[in-house]
């Protein structure tokens, strides 16, 4: 951010408390309502930007949960049989490597959810394709389901190849109905069994993963209160075998009459709450289980009313208010709308009206973001899944950060859509690789940021928005490589042009760790696949992740940005007293 006129050239500016830096050192001010500092081009930096970057290390700014980077399962993966593959090797291969986390089960599919306690469902199961394929196909489910019940703890698969092929296919036909009832807004009953249950559960405890399970609200009385009868079912048979669940009730209460031609509005919702809090304080598993929500939309006027009326009677009966979240319409979508400044900064608009209610009714409640997404509508293939969709999600992780936005929900891990983070071949898509960086290399503690520019001068009219924003976090205390005191950057070049930064005050002549995530082969932005530092990101042959191996920098060198890349810098033994401690 441009520092006012009245600041003498070359001071380093202070940001505002809490917010990291979002500027443009560039052609122009930001907005238009700020000038730029008339400050004479030394030599060797003409027609550059250099950019001087300091960070306060006394004390963090916010300190967000562990978890804050979490997943989000939706329940279609019942209806496309991806379900009874969560015991993939592989799969939980790469959910581990984004553990400690929440996985939140839950999606537009939530409030046609019925649970249902029977073991083995494989001959009542239906689905697209011949008799032969059908019959192969269930018999070889419930062979790996006999085979996975005679393991003790984490129950692990390796599926045969032609298993997986087979699944594909049943996949594929049944994207189409799913989409078919996505733009239709008609949603088929879904049936969630006991077995099903059970997979779902070991996948998120093998990954090292907290369930949080998300209820059918939609199952109503004739007084419009809500019908517990099959939830307490679900409950009951997960007391029975002790899973450590977390719960909330419905998906995007805001969108039911357009379900199903009946409203709930914020009060009778918070009184649903409150009768599911009871319900769990009769069950000794789950009388202190935490309960969220309640998962409202964008919050537009309606939706901040039926916020306001939730809030009133049940803000204190749930452990952190959410919503959703998605930025764009992916049916109408291409590569540039994801470098769009005005579409990063949507999301500050939500965030104040969000905080501003929560802060009314409970003030100092934990506010989550659920159900974030680059596009909705699942999202299009090449777009939502590509290289380009990054800056959108490493922004949006930044941005809630520096708020004080406790956890973050990414929908989703393995979908039916193109907004997920691993694909159905089981292979990490480039927001996966993004976020294993920040699991890695991102500590809870948000730290502000300190900084000047030397720019050249603005042409009249013409405005340039933030296109360089830079955040900053304590190292991962769980990040063996680095030290406690060790500070992270992570940045996002929107432009065109590469940018340098020169660090100063307690980060001068430091040893700099650079980890350059870049598309990787000829697609560019709408590659799938990334290159770190040079060298192209993939599983290992052995089915293991890859070592995020750094290029270490001269301490005191130019950090040098390329164009149009997001990229980590660990900035080595900076004894950061905020960061020394837990």
């Amino acid at each position: 951010m441009p520092c006012p006129s009245s600041c003498p050239p070359g001071l380093l500016a202070l940001m505002a408390p809490g917010l990291a830096l979002m500027a443009t050192f560039s052609l122009s001010s930001q907005a238009g309502d700020r000038r730029a500092l008339p400050v004479e081009k030394p030599p060797g930096v003409k027609g550059r930007t250099l950019i001087l970057l300091d960070v306060n290390t006394k004390s963090p700014v916010r300190i967000i949960s562990e978890n804050f980077l979490s997943l989000q399962l939706d329940p279609s993966i019942i209806h496309d049989g991806w379900l009874d593959f969560l015991s993939s090797r592989r799969l939980v291969t790469l959910a581990r490597g984004l553990a400690p986390a929440f996985l939140r089960f839950a999606g537009k599919r939530t409030d046609f959810l019925q649970f249902h306690n029977v073991k083995n469902p494989a001959k009542t199961r239906g689905g697209p394709g011949p008799d032969y394929y059908l019959k192969n196909y269930e018999d070889d489910i419930v062979r790996s389901d006999i085979a996975l019940d005679k393991q003790k703890g984490c129950k692990i698969a390796q599926h045969p190849d032609i298993m997986l092929e087979l699944q594909r296919e049943k996949a594929a036909q049944m994207h189409l109905v799913l989409l078919k009832e996505q733009f239709s807004n008609t949603y088929s009953n879904l049936t969630l069994t006991a077995r099903s249950l059970d997979k779902l559960y070991n996948f998120a405890d093998c990954s090292g993963l907290h369930l949080i399970f998300a209820l059918n609200a939609l199952r109503r009385n004739p007084n419009n209160s809500w019908n517990s009868s099959n939830a307490l079912s679900l409950l009951k048979y997960s007391a029975s075998k002790k899973y450590n669940i977390s719960w909330e009730l419905g998906n995007e209460p805001n969108n039911y009459r357009t379900l199903i031609g009946r409203s709930v509005n914020g009060s009778q919702l918070g009184k649903d709450y409150i009768q599911l809090r009871s319900l769990l304080q009769l069950i000794r598993t789950y009388s202190r289980a935490n309960l969220y929500g309640p998962n409202i939309g964008r919050p537009r006027k309606n939706v901040i009313a039926l916020l306001e009326g939730f809030m009133k009677v049940a803000g204190s009966a749930v452990d952190a208010v959410t919503w959703q979240h998605y930025y764009i319409d992916g049916r109408v979508a291409k590569a540039t709308d994801f470098l769009k400044t005005r579409l990063l900064d949507t999301l500050s608009d939500q965030i104040r009206k969000i905080q501003k209610v929560v802060n009314t009714y409970t003030p100092g409640k934990k506010i989550w973001l659920e159900g974030v997404g680059a596009t909705s509508a699942g999202g299009m293939n090449n777009l939502s899944d590509s290289y380009a969709a990054g800056f959108l999600w490493l922004n949006t992780l930044g941005l809630l950060a520096s708020q004080g936005i406790d956890v973050v929900v990414r929908h989703s891990f393995l979908d039916h859509g193109h907004n997920h983070l691993v694909d159905q071949n089981f292979n990490p898509l480039p927001d996966y690789w993004l976020s294993l960086l920040y699991k890695r290399l991102i500590g809870p503690k948000v730290l502000a940021i300190h900084v000047a520019g030397l720019q050249r001068k603005p042409r009249p009219g013409r405005v340039i928005r933030d296109k360089l924003r830079i955040y900053a976090h304590c190292t991962s205390s769980h990040s063996h490589n680095y030290v406690r005191g060790s500070i992270t950057l992570y940045i996002i070049n929107l432009h065109r042009s590469r940018k340098k930064i020169k660090l100063a005050g307690t980060l001068r002549d430091k040893i700099v760790h650079q980890y350059l995530l870049q598309p990787y082969g000829k697609d560019g932005l709408h590659s799938k696949s990334v290159q770190l530092n040079g060298q192209p990101l993939a599983m290992v042959d052995d089915g293991t992740l890859p070592e995020l191996k750094p290029r270490p920098l001269r301490a005191g060198r130019t950090l040098v940005i390329p164009p149009l890349t997001m990229s980590f810098y660990v900035v080595k033994n900076v004894n950061a007293l905020a960061c020394r401690y837990r």
